[in-house]
């Protein structure tokens, strides 16, 4: 008997654990296909592999304004097979490793007609732009054109300020027949470059300069998750670049939460071994226990939540304790509850 009792308070307070654990939000895009259509890859019968839909044509102007916010404007061509689809998906980073970016002030619309609502989702490390109509396929080849803002993209280094940003993205699943990237900024552009590909097989992108204040890459053939990094420097001063904003570490606890968890894990067995005693309490002690650990976890998650989505939620002490009090919690309930089973078994013999 301890032992049936002591292995379902384990068992429940494993699925307690595990529910927190596997509930906090993921440190990485676990990122589909960023087409909203129809499959986008089929095999051929040597064992090659045959893309269906494709991108003939992706054109991205870049301009750089003296505030250091970077305004974008995206067409993209895409070719939908007869299958069809309900429009395009595109992720732009607001997140590398710990460095914070705004995506913001987002608008899309086609200039073939195609549905063109535009509705954002901001997920672990990217906004999720997804541009179309769920109720409404379209066929053929479009051409759908996103206009965004990206701040705090441009790093302050001590003799320049530098954007890094990759123009296309490494998210598409369907190979780009020609890109184009236009970069302007408001002083004379000096040092701008360009690679294409997927490192570390990277390529320069061809380059034509248009006056002092512009520069034009392009590049054919890009394969599927291949981008378009562009690096430009500036003038140190040239814009005004802000402080750089930086995440929450997942983890900011200290010592305190682990210890408390362990000896809530403890705990557990000391109210295996005191189960008769347990059970004369009542329910009321597990329930107390058990909200008292979820409101721990509630006060310390809830401020950042609202403030900056799931995805930036710190695991600190007061939520580990939280947990702790709902280990125990879990134990204590679980005894009450064994027991008031066992009586009833007994009862109906």
């Amino acid at each position: 008997m301890p032992q049936r009792y002591g292995g379902g308070m384990l068992a429940a307070a494993g699925v307690l654990l595990a529910t927190v654990v596997f509930g906090l939000p993921a440190r990485a895009d676990a990122a589909g296909p960023d087409t909203a259509g129809t499959t986008g890859t089929v095999g051929a019968g040597d064992g090659r592999v045959l893309f269906r839909d494709s991108v003939p044509t992706f054109d991205v102007r870049l301009a750089i304004g003296s505030d250091a916010v970077l305004r974008v404007r995206e067409t993209i061509t895409y070719d939908f097979t007869a299958d069809g689809g309900r429009g395009i998906i595109r992720r732009v980073p607001y997140r590398k490793g710990r460095r914070l970016y705004e995506v913001r002030n987002v608008r899309s619309g086609s200039s073939t007609g195609a549905p063109a609502r535009v509705a954002t989702l901001r997920m672990p490390n990217s906004v999720r732009i997804r541009v179309g109509d769920e109720g409404r396929k379209v066929r053929g080849r479009q051409a759908y054109v996103i206009e965004y803002e990206v701040a705090g993209a441009f790093t302050r280094h001590p003799d320049r300020d530098e954007l890094v940003w990759d123009a296309v993205g490494d998210t598409w699943e369907v190979p780009i027949g020609e890109a184009a990237v236009r970069v302007e900024a408001p002083v004379p552009l000096r040092k701008a470059g360009c690679h294409a590909g997927r490192p570390p097989a990277v390529t320069r992108c061809l380059r034509h300069r248009d006056g002092p204040f512009a520069v034009d890459f392009t590049q054919t053939g890009l394969r599927p998750r291949e981008g378009m990094v562009v690096r430009v420097r500036l003038p140190r001063g040239a814009v005004a670049v802000p402080p750089p904003r930086y995440a929450r570490p997942h983890w900011r606890g200290t010592w305190l939460g682990p210890a408390a968890l362990a000896l809530a894990l403890g705990g557990t067995a000391l109210v295996a071994r005191r189960r008769e005693r347990i059970r004369e309490l009542g329910r009321r002690p597990g329930a107390l226990l058990l909200t008292s650990g979820i409101a721990l976890v509630v006060a310390d998650a809830g401020t950042e939540v609202v403030a900056d989505g799931p995805w930036e939620y710190g695991v600190g002490d007061m939520s580990v304790t939280g947990i702790a009090l709902g280990v125990l919690g879990a134990a204590v309930t679980h005894v009450h509850r064994s027991g008031a089973s066992d009586n009833a078994t007994v009862n109906g013999r």
